[in-house]
């Protein structure tokens, strides 16, 4: 899918040559290890760079440079998988072959170099009025969750299930972490990602690939780098199971439980699992969405999803509190159900297909195609759609029984409104 040439050590180039597309797209992404510490200052970092540098000194004429070039997009991110923390800076430019007359992709690359190696800087470290705003940014971010309370439910059920882990450490770090950022600090951070980070570059677009990996190593001059030593995730059994519940102001409840299951990502059973998940909860036609939703009229969603780096399955639900009791009895029914291999050739048919099509959707666009690229290419075998085709339609319905029997709950939050005095736990 792609061809991967290594710039230097720890830094790889993957690129794809294809004429499915009319826009040439980078994505480079530099991983460490992660802690709550770097998350936060990785992320303020991302904010800064994303708006000025040395050459555009101000976001507005950064802005107007990238709209001159017929609308180059250009931002910085951070995300976390498994136990590494990612900087992501993602560019998605024109390419010339369909332009009359221009230069857009080398002024592109030129922009790239800018961007990484000449930040906006004054005596030497990062401008403070500047990294303070961003931390402002920042911090009205991670307070943002409080607001969504799905999002702070699952984010609470998390820090429950698996504190101190890198389950619940948030990929833009915490509060209390980002206000002790300095200016001196940042510039720290910068320079081990430049020059610590595992890195991987890609590029999709019809290019001449020989001259793309020449400019490539001109502009981004990244230099030999140690891989670093990635710790295991291990399996963490919680003693019983727990119940947590909380009040806040608000109408709808919303009720997460968290499972945990031996099978990880890249496991000989992983594709077997996600037929469970896609069963029990992933998808419109699961036994949670028909039965606690549909069947039951419990809940306004009812949904499951498969954190497959850290061995979780989390089913998240919004529901009327005074049901609260009802929702996690049938919700503990479907897993049952499924211990008890009633699966239907529909269920299986219809979640083979979902997750066929979702794979085939998502290598439609040129950032999907890095982004599965980039999550499975370190497995044993070359990622291809016929593969991973051929491993979903070999799932049968005692395997998808035998992997409900390796699924444990471990722990239900209920976060609902303070007027309401309903505990499952009696």
């Amino acid at each position: 899918m792609f061809s991967t040439t290594q710039l230097a050590k720890g830094v790889s180039l993957h690129i794809r040559q294809t004429t499915q597309f009319k826009t040439v797209n980078f994505s480079i992404k530099w991983r460490a290890a992660l802690t709550e510490k770097d998350a936060a200052h990785r992320t303020v970092l991302t904010n800064v760079l994303q708006h000025s540098n040395e050459t555009f000194t101000t976001s507005a004429a950064y802005r107007s440079y990238l709209d001159d070039l017929f609308g180059t997009v250009l931002y910085f991110d951070t995300s976390k998988r498994g136990n590494e923390h990612t900087v992501l800076m993602n560019v998605e430019t024109v390419n010339d072959q369909y332009l009359a007359q221009s230069n857009v992709l080398n002024e592109v690359l030129e922009l790239l170099h800018t961007a990484i190696f000449k930040p906006n800087l004054q005596d030497g470290d990062f401008v403070a009025s500047i990294v303070e705003r961003e931390k402002d940014m920042v911090m009205q971010r991670i307070h943002s969750v409080f607001d969504d309370k799905a999002r702070y439910a699952q984010q609470r059920l998390t820090q429950i299930m698996r504190p101190n882990h890198a389950a619940s450490i948030s990929a833009n770090g915490t509060i209390e972490t980002v206000a002790t950022i300095t200016p001196e600090s940042l510039m720290e951070a910068y320079m081990h990602m430049l020059e610590h980070d595992i890195i991987d570059i890609y590029v999709v677009g019809d290019v001449d690939e020989k001259a793309m990996i020449d400019k490539l190593r001109q502009v981004l001059p990244f230099t030999d780098r140690e891989q670093y030593e990635k710790e295991m995730l291990m399996a963490i059994n919680q003693p019983g199971d727990s119940y947590t519940k909380e009040q806040q102001d608000m109408k709808q409840g919303k009720l997460h439980i968290g499972y945990s299951t031996p099978v990880l990502f890249g496991d000989a059973d992983f594709p077997k699992m996600q037929i469970f998940n896609g069963i029990f909860g992933g998808y419109a036609h699961s036994k949670l969405f028909m039965n606690v939703r549909e069947r039951e009229s419990l809940a306004y969603y009812a949904s499951s999803s498969y954190a497959s780096h850290y061995g979780l399955i989390f089913v998240v639900s919004g529901i009327e509190p005074n049901n609260e009791k009802k929702a996690i009895e049938v919700i503990d029914e479907q897993l049952v159900a499924l211990q008890n291999g009633e699966i239907t050739d529909l269920e299986l048919t219809q979640t083979k297909a979902m997750l066929i099509n979702q794979l085939k959707e998502a290598l439609d666009s040129p950032r999907g195609q890095i982004e599965i690229y980039d999550q499975y290419k370190n497995l044993s075998a070359a990622f291809s759609v016929n593969e991973w085709t051929t491993n979903w339609q070999s799932v049968t319905k005692e395997d998808v029984q035998q992997m409900s029997l390796k699924v444990k709950r471990e722990a239900v939050y209920f976060l609902c409104g303070k007027e309401e005095q309903v505990d499952a736990s009696n």
